[in-house]
């Protein structure tokens, strides 16, 4: 039973990584609004890089040999967006820009990341 549910959280994560990522590309002002200030001289780039590597980590992980690489790789990409989450969390412009609610954004938003960040690791563990 429990392969089974890796499975289904592994195809799970497939999906939605790789869509995500390749939202960084389609509708890379999403991603801007949520970008902290302090970053936004090189916004853009980290859209583009963060969708790249949501892509490629997304791909990675539906091959045993690369899941482990992969796991961890999306471990330090959900680490390394965390700011943005942050900075969503406790500032109204960027929810009024994407349309979130305060709530969503800071007890939905931030306690996930943890959650993706726990399953992550639980792929990376060979069978």
């Amino acid at each position: 039973m429990i392969r089974i549910i890796k499975n289904i959280s592994i195809y799970g994560m497939v999906y939605f990584y790789i869509n995500v990522g390749i939202k960084h590309f389609t509708d890379p002002n999403w991603f801007l609004h949520i970008i902290p200030p302090y970053l936004e001289f090189i916004g853009i780039e980290l859209v583009y890089i963060s969708g790249f590597f949501e892509v490629l980590l997304g791909l990675l992980l539906l091959f045993p040999k690369s899941r482990q690489i992969a796991s961890y790789g999306i471990i330090l990409l959900l680490i390394a967006v965390y700011p943005a989450n942050i900075y969503l969390a406790f500032n109204q412009k960027p929810q009024e820009l994407i349309g979130i609610s305060s709530f969503a954004a800071s007890w939905i938003r931030l306690p996930i990341q943890f959650i993706l960040i726990t399953l992550s690791y639980w792929h990376s563990k060979t069978d």
